[in-house]
């Protein structure tokens, strides 16, 4: 395996950290929306799994190919048609720990020389959190590490911006 870098193990360590929190919300706390117009802590972690599910493909994509051109998908709209307001919420977090540590793993086994490649031809302009122009080069890991920086934001908003 490569040596794993300081952001994949801080990466493990949120999801391992987060996990355990995450487990100690009860059922109905996990409903309640944080306002009128934001999801609840179901929903966020549903569209975690989403994100998950949609960079998994993108994180094996970026190594078979020489750009980052991907599409986009509408949160909203994948949150709604799956209903995670009525499934269970252990088992809603134990397929975001499960699907992470698949990243994870993902992510460690990335060639370096992949991960660093400079590809012009990208899509983060509209796909990624933090977002990058579309004239300007980027890189799998910095995709990669964006997914970690989306994935603490939403986890923050869960936490009550906590420290994770």
């Amino acid at each position: 395996m490569i040596a794993v870098d300081q952001w994949l193990e801080d990466f493990k360590q949120t999801i391992d950290s987060a996990a355990g929190r995450l487990l100690q919300i009860t059922e109905a706390q996990s409903e309640q929306p944080r306002t009128e117009e934001h999801w609840s802590s179901k929903q966020i972690i549903g569209h975690l799994i989403d994100s998950a599910t949609n960079n998994h493909a993108r994180f094996v994509l970026g190594q078979l190919k020489n750009d980052l051109v991907f599409p986009g998908y509408d949160q909203d709209q994948w949150v709604q048609v799956q209903h995670y307001q009525q499934a269970s919420w252990p088992q809603l977090v134990e397929l975001w720990r499960a699907y992470n540590l698949h990243l994870l793993h993902i992510m460690s086994w990335v060639p370096q020389d992949k991960l660093k490649q400079a590809c012009i031809q990208h899509s983060l302009q509209n796909i990624a959190f933090e977002t990058v122009g579309e004239a300007e080069p980027t890189t799998l890991k910095y995709l990669m590490k964006d997914y970690v920086v989306h994935l603490k934001h939403h986890l923050s908003q869960i936490f009550d911006n906590a420290a994770i």
